[in-house]
């Protein structure tokens, strides 16, 4: 029987490998998990939540260059290396564009950074300021792949640290909804008779609550935050988990295996953890995979209406919010960039979960 089980496992994988798209976005989909874990190793402004502001450079165009001068702090703040990696970097350093500069008299002068032809302010620092009198160290070119945001912070930068909560939202809301679904329906389809009436009952009151007035309602409730929009998800989505549970345990505990277990005097939990449940997988993992692209969406949604994760905190949602005026105001790629990444994520789970459908049917 493990035999059976194991080639009918290899047929799926093998089916699944020749889905071009399912491998595409299967790799995808690995690819901005690695991003997100490694968001703040790999951005150009590696502080806390990407948020260097410098408001002098607002609103610039993909590829824009300046030249930043940084003033070192006294301030000594200790970091673990964990909290760097998760967090971010705790900067506590002046960074001020600037057009140019020179030394004059063992100061450093500079002219601060102006847009739209106007000639910015010369102001002036001791060299003494800076370690050991080297204030090269101090000065670099940086370039803006992306561009700047409108309070002048890099749009790479808050695109890769905001996929964190687009992507992990996903796992996070769909495991919740599995364990809460997962046990809702196979008590309910197992048992049947009155609890099912029961089950099904709250489960069709809670189908019947729009999806976005209800995480609104529990967002409120739970208050405003990173882990409460997370957990608002979650517990919205088990109802679709929960009927095509009952639906298949309904089927399958019809079957001969099931029977035999009865009649071996196996307790119904073992029954439906270890005989029934493994042999209706299949369609869990596909409404699994279209799970993540709905809790995507939501998140999205939430943060574009001021609920999901609140500022500073970077959000592919929360910088829609903040730019989508910038779409007739001719910058549209403020808005539009955070979008197409919404959209490729959304895709890619949505076309794994075709793949992941054709390969685990059994009729093909």
């Amino acid at each position: 029987m493990s035999n059976n089980s194991g080639s009918l496992t290899q047929l799926a994988l093998q089916k699944f490998k020749k889905n071009f798209w399912g491998v595409l976005s299967f790799w995808l989909i690995v690819s901005i998990g690695l991003v997100s874990v490694f968001a703040y190793v790999i951005a150009p402004d590696n502080s806390q939540n990407a948020n260097q502001m410098h408001l002098s450079i607002h609103s610039k165009s993909p590829g824009f260059k300046v030249t930043l001068l940084c003033f070192p702090s006294e301030l000594d703040i200790e970091q673990s290396f964990l909290s760097q990696f998760f967090y971010g970097k705790l900067k506590t350093d002046t960074e001020i564009p600037i057009t140019n500069y020179k030394i004059e008299k063992q100061e450093l002068v500079y002219t601060e950074y102006a847009s739209d032809g106007l000639i910015g302010v010369d102001k002036s620092i001791s060299i003494s300021r800076f370690p050991s009198n080297d204030y090269t160290a101090f000065i670099k070119e940086k370039t803006f792949v992306f561009g700047t945001d409108k309070y002048g912070r890099d749009l790479l930068s808050r695109v890769l640290v905001g996929s964190r909560i687009s992507f992990f939202i996903g796992f996070i809301a769909v495991f919740i909804s599995l364990v809460i679904g997962i046990i809702m329906g196979s008590i309910a389809g197992y048992y049947g008779g009155k609890i099912d009436t029961l089950i099904m009952w709250f489960i069709n009151v809670t189908w019947s609550i729009p999806t976005l007035l209800l995480v609104i309602a529990i967002t409120l409730a739970l208050g405003k935050g990173f882990w409460q929009v997370f957990i608002a998800v979650g517990l919205t989505m088990w109802v679709e988990v929960a009927r095509v549970v009952r639906g298949q345990i309904i089927s399958a505990k019809e079957m001969q295996y099931v029977t035999a277990a009865k009649a071996l005097g196996f307790n119904d939990f073992r029954i439906i953890t270890k005989h029934i449940l493994p042999n209706i997988m299949a369609p869990i993992i596909v409404i699994s995979a279209a799970n993540f692209a709905a809790a995507i969406l939501i998140e999205s949604g939430l943060s574009f209406l001021g609920i999901g994760a609140q500022p500073p905190m970077s959000s592919w949602g929360a910088m829609i919010k903040d730019h989508y005026n910038y779409i007739i105001l001719g910058k549209p790629y403020l808005a539009l960039i955070p979008g197409f990444c919404i959209m490729i994520l959304v895709m890619a789970f949505m076309l794994i979960g075709n793949a992941l459908r054709d390969a685990l049917d059994v009729k093909t």
